[in-house]
């Protein structure tokens, strides 16, 4: 099960080091991690995504973060409601005779065009995990010849 973490700490060095330290001395992959300074530069926000099947060893991870002197609190999304986004960039390169197809997509997914070249197009997605995977699925047939994610980030509602 994928579990969606949110955890403020103070913004000091190492911080970043020693809570991902606790996943991995699990064994638990981090799916996806975003840091960022919230409106107080002092505190950042680490969202984290991992696919944890033993809620036990989640559990004591969780503890574990509590218990480090620069986290402020830690909350599991996963139980909760909240809201969830995700920011994708893609360079998609197309043609004469795919253009309209691509253009299409675009407009049906209302997908951001940052800039376009004579041979490919640079755009933003702004979405929920499952609508970037179904868009990214859509364009399967286009040349992407870069792709960057931010990674999850999430909101209590």
């Amino acid at each position: 099960m994928k579990h969606t973490i949110s955890i403020l700490v103070e913004n000091r060095f190492g911080v970043l080091a020693r809570v991902a330290g606790l996943f991995s001395a699990r064994g638990y992959n981090i799916d996806s991690l975003a840091v960022s300074e919230t409106q107080d530069p002092e505190v950042s926000r680490m969202t984290i995504v991992v696919n944890a099947e033993d809620e036990r060893i989640l559990e004591q991870i969780k503890k574990q973060l509590n218990k480090l002197i620069d986290v402020i609190t830690v909350t599991d999304f996963t139980k909760k409601e909240y809201i969830e986004r995700e920011l994708v960039f893609l360079k998609i390169g197309f043609d004469k005779k795919n253009l309209l197809k691509l253009k299409k997509l675009i407009v049906k997914r209302k997908v951001q065009v940052l800039e376009k070249k004579i041979d490919y197009l640079i755009v933003e997605l702004v979405d929920d995990q499952k609508k970037i995977q179904d868009f990214l699925a859509e364009i399967k047939d286009f040349k992407i010849s870069e792709l960057v994610r931010t990674g999850r980030i999430a909101i209590a509602k």
